[in-house]
């Protein structure tokens, strides 16, 4: 299976700080098309949107399936939620089906394959495995079923495999990364790029993104792994690759990395070799957050910068889905970009946050209201 998604069992991190976090599975995008298929463009299209409701939300009434590859762990826990309260925007929506391939690929494939027989009308998949489910998609959108795949690409073609694919840019985050770096490291430095599973592309593409912001400024280079150091987006993995970066590297300026709670597992790490935290470029995690506002005192070179988690990508996915399955008003973009979230350095569009009502295994860049992303967590 391509690991194109933080798909770990359910891992306890106990950081530094002493808070509690869950592996994050965030997946990646690729070579993607974000051009529509099997009903035109992907440009606002009127349809009969229901009074009071989402334009997308038409007045056919469906069922709704979210195939999830993997589910076992807080980022995909947050996600579902996303998908369902999306889902609920919509009252044409009168069914809405969750299956986890709990990181089998067989298990995802029967799982879509299943959701075709039981007639669903609308299907949003997270396909972890990428290529190797693009048969089972395939034949879902033959069989008639509106199927939107997001953010990880399965291979294939809009309007031919499946009806739309929603993605993602993972090399802008790189790039968002890489310009942070200028301004973290004015005068150059050695930067640690930690990453996950070998060959995944997330990873990969944020390293290009990266390097083509950086490929101007020689003074910031890249030390350890090239493109990153494996972790497996594990946190015990981590703090192991940390440990080992620290013994052969007494020069570490910055670390990125597309799992900021994992890395929160390795700070005892740099406190055990009598090292300062440095900059870090990442993923927002509340987590991370908390810790870095209680180590701040002792490591004032702890600078932090994060891009926007996305869990609520799944949001998009479901819009068009609904959208094409119920006649309403298909969304205009099937590109979700990379944003900032925190920026210890220009504070926009706001510094680290930390928000000790809600756990280490949340995300503040989530859409849900805090009582849902407690009842998100609550149900793993």
């Amino acid at each position: 299976m391509e690991a194109k998604g933080k798909v770990g069992k359910l891992l306890a991190v106990l950081a530094t700080a002493g808070l509690a976090t869950a592996v994050a599975a965030c997946g990646s995008s690729s070579g993607g098309s974000s051009s529509s298929g099997g009903g035109g463009s992907t440009a606002a299209k009127a349809g009969s949107s229901v009074a009071g409701a989402p334009s997308w939300c038409g007045s056919k009434k469906i069922t709704l399936a979210l195939a999830d590859g993997f589910g076992d762990n807080n980022w995909r826990r947050i996600t579902t939620a996303e998908g369902r309260d999306e889902a609920k925007k919509c009252p044409s929506v009168t069914k809405f089906v969750y299956t986890d391939g709990q990181g089998n690929t067989q298990k995802a494939i029967s799982d879509i394959q299943g959701l075709v027989a039981q007639g669903v009308n609308g299907m949003v998949v997270f396909p972890d495995a990428g290529k190797a489910v693009l048969p089972a998609i395939r034949q879902a959108y033959k069989a008639g079923v509106v199927t939107v795949p997001y953010r990880v690409f399965p291979g294939g073609k809009a309007g031919q495999d499946y009806n739309w694919f929603v993605s993602t840019n993972f090399a802008q985050a790189g790039e968002l990364w890489g310009n942070w770096l200028l301004k973290a490291l004015p005068n150059g430095g050695n930067v640690v790029n930690l990453g996950g599973p070998p060959a995944n592309s997330q990873s990969l593409d944020e390293y290009n993104g990266m390097k083509k912001v950086l490929a101007a400024n020689p003074k910031i280079k890249f030390i350890g792994q090239t493109p990153y150091n494996v972790t497996n987006w594990d946190p015990a993995q981590t703090q192991k690759v940390v440990t080992a970066v620290l013994a052969k590297n007494p020069k570490i300026d910055a670390i990125t990395t597309d799992f900021g709670a994992a890395l929160a597992s390795s700070f005892g790490a740099f406190k055990q070799a009598g090292r300062q935290i440095p900059a870090v470029a990442t993923e927002d995690s509340n987590l991370l957050s908390c810790d870095r506002e209680k180590l701040l005192p002792s490591n004032p070179g702890f600078k932090l910068f994060t891009v926007d988690s996305q869990n609520w990508m799944v949001r998009t996915a479901v819009d068009f889905a609904v959208a094409k399955a119920t006649g309403g008003t298909v969304p205009s973009s099937t590109v979700v970009p990379q944003k900032p979230f925190e920026d210890s350095i220009s504070k926009q569009p706001h510094p680290p946050t930390c928000d000790p009502t809600l756990s280490g295994d949340a995300f503040l860049s989530s859409h849900l209201t805090k009582p849902q992303i407690r009842a998100a967590l609550a149900a793993g």
